[in-house]
């Protein structure tokens, strides 16, 4: 397991302001790591610009996690992956700590920013998760234009479905394991605290290759892999959604918080347990009700950035 750990100052009991932006945990080849900075870094500028003018922990992580979808290098919004049938069906989760509140969305296929559906399911509904047809007409509603899944599509997928169909041993943990030969991008997410000390926590993606038409995995399921709790934390997680899924993995890094544990130390137990268990490797980060960042990953790599007010540089993997 790596665990990427950032200094951690004693804090004054208000706490501080913090953005922690991801790309998404597998085996990133090095040819694409340039890349996959690049795109973290541009997400994390684009929520801070919210956080240093006061704006919400929500606004924050919804603007970063939209710069994501419109890169074709992650896994959500534009270039996507395809499911079996050759067709990109997209899964997003907003979470806000006020009330352990969360609205998410999944198999949608017509909105180019997944994010702000599931914003518009948990600002404007009485539900927590819509799925397919439902969601799409919901997002209309909202406001959300509809756009062609097929401006989301990006040869490299077409490509990668193609070479998937020829192989009926594969299956959709391969990619995230060292040396995956399918090159899955990465689910994207975020997570903040903002100076009235509100958390936040987003999450966006296309899933995994060759996945099963109405699949969903960890990114929309409240607990598995978005979480925020109001004087606990916020988590963002990415990698095998079955195994993550199982365990519950954010919900298990909010218990960890609460039992005492800095973020990095909630974060690698969480992922340790979740190793024991499945078998499954995945990527989480989080904040404390602190603003105190955590980061691991149990993949050979995740993209990750952040920014804090207190002077921390900003921090990319290198």
């Amino acid at each position: 397991m790596t665990t990427d750990t950032l200094p951690l100052p004693t804090l004054a009991a208000t706490g501080r302001v913090a953005l922690v932006v991801h790309g998404g945990a597998w085996d990133i080849p090095d040819e694409e790591w340039d890349a996959h900075r690049a795109g973290v870094r541009v997400a994390l500028a684009a929520g801070w610009e919210v956080l240093a003018a006061g704006g919400p922990a929500r606004e924050a992580v919804c603007r970063a996690v939209q710069l994501l979808e419109d890169d074709p290098t992650f896994d959500a919004g534009r270039g996507s992956t395809l499911n079996r049938q050759g067709e990109i069906e997209l899964d997003a989760a907003l979470a806000i700590g006020e009330g352990a509140q969360i609205g998410a969305v999944a198999a949608i296929r017509t909105v180019a920013h997944p994010i702000l559906a599931a914003r518009a399911v948990l600002e404007g509904s009485e539900h927590v998760l819509l799925v397919g047809a439902g969601a799409e007409r919901f997002a209309r509603e909202a406001g959300l234009p509809e756009v062609d899944p097929a401006s989301l599509l990006v040869e490299r997928e077409r490509r990668r479905w193609a070479a998937l169909r020829q192989r009926p041993e594969y299956s959709t943990r391969q990619p995230f394991e060292p040396g995956g030969l399918d090159r899955p991008r990465g689910t994207v997410g975020a997570v903040a605290r903002d100076r009235a000390g509100r958390l936040a926590a987003a999450t966006s993606t296309g899933g995994t290759p060759g996945k099963l038409p109405g699949r969903v995995g960890d990114s929309a399921i409240p607990g598995a892999g978005t979480a925020a709790e109001e004087g606990c934390g916020a988590v963002s997680c990415t990698g095998w959604g079955e195994g993550i899924l199982r365990v519950s993995l954010a919900r298990r890094v909010l218990e960890g918080l609460e039992a005492g544990l800095l973020p990095p130390a909630a974060a690698g137990r969480a992922l340790a347990r979740l190793g024991e268990l499945t078998g499954g490797r995945a990527g989480l980060i989080c904040l404390d009700a602190a603003g105190r960042i955590g980061l691991a990953h149990t993949t050979p790599r995740m993209a990750w950035a952040s920014r804090t007010e207190d002077g921390l540089p900003e921090v990319v993997p290198p």
